[in-house]
């Protein structure tokens, strides 16, 4: 993602929060996350949150989760200063670290962390490969990498209808296909890799969120974000359940295993 465009400033963090919750700029709130984390043993764990966004998942991931150390980061000012706040908000401001970075190689040592994890943020990297390697690098011997992502159905070039959804997001998306995160993951080293298609879970909750921004709330949405910007969101989500329908977007969740 470019550092000098910002994708997420303060109205459409707002947007995105009255959407689907307070600190969450992804759907599915603590439930999706939970879906994420299933069955991982997080208690005392050191994890990294990649692209941390407004910090509600770091915080839900220490108290809910049994993390013992959340370290967040992200590339933007708003949604760091945004994170930060709620940290300090909750008093957790001992054991979540927000941290602001450039886009590139991630500025921890090797084997820092007992879990990486991330979500719905690293379609903006458009290396998945070195994403996987860095992910590899920074985790200790035995940790997991725990994820979700907004994946394109197969390789090669989008449909039209596919590129016309992705231009209206406007968030510089870099899709991959769940072979490409499969064969990334594999290549840097993670054993134990799994990918879960969500498609069918995301294409109704998108539905019911367009019916939220088209119906009886519309009113509401545009006294507080502006008619301009609902009416670019209402384009932009009916395109998105387009691609949904098909199944050529297909949110994931991605899980793998550093040997010990």
């Amino acid at each position: 993602m470019s550092a000098e465009k910002l994708h997420y400033d303060d109205r459409h963090i707002a947007f995105l929060e009255r959407l689907w919750g307070e600190g969450y700029l992804s759907p599915g709130g603590p439930g999706e996350v939970a879906r994420v984390l299933d069955g991982l043993d997080l208690n005392g764990c050191h994890v990294l949150d990649i692209g941390c966004g407004s910090g509600a998942i770091a915080v839900s991931i220490l108290r809910d989760h049994g993390a013992g150390k959340v370290t967040g980061i992200d590339v933007e000012t708003p949604v760091c200063d945004a994170a930060r706040e709620r940290v300090k908000a909750a008093g957790l401001s001992g054991v979540i670290d927000i941290v602001e970075v450039t886009p590139g190689p991630l500025p921890f040592p090797d084997a820092t962390f007992d879990v990486v994890f991330s979500k719905d943020s690293i379609i903006h990297i458009p290396d998945k490969e070195a994403l996987a390697a860095e992910a590899f690098r920074v985790l200790k011997p035995g940790g997991w990498f725990a994820a979700s992502d907004w994946l394109i159905s197969h390789d090669g070039t989008p449909s039209p209808e596919m590129a016309a959804y992705i231009a209206m997001e406007d968030l510089d998306f870099a899709m991959a296909s769940p072979a490409r995160y499969e064969r990334a993951l594999k290549a840097a080293g993670f054993q134990e890799v799994t990918l879960t298609n969500r498609n069918p879970w995301y294409a109704e909750v998108a539905v019911e969120e367009l019916a939220r921004i088209t119906g009886p709330e519309r009113t509401e949405f545009e006294q507080a974000h502006g008619a301009g910007l609902i009416a670019d969101q209402i384009r932009t989500w009916t395109a998105m359940i387009g691609v949904l329908k098909t199944g050529e977007h297909c949110p994931h969740h991605l899980r793998a295993r550093k040997p010990v």
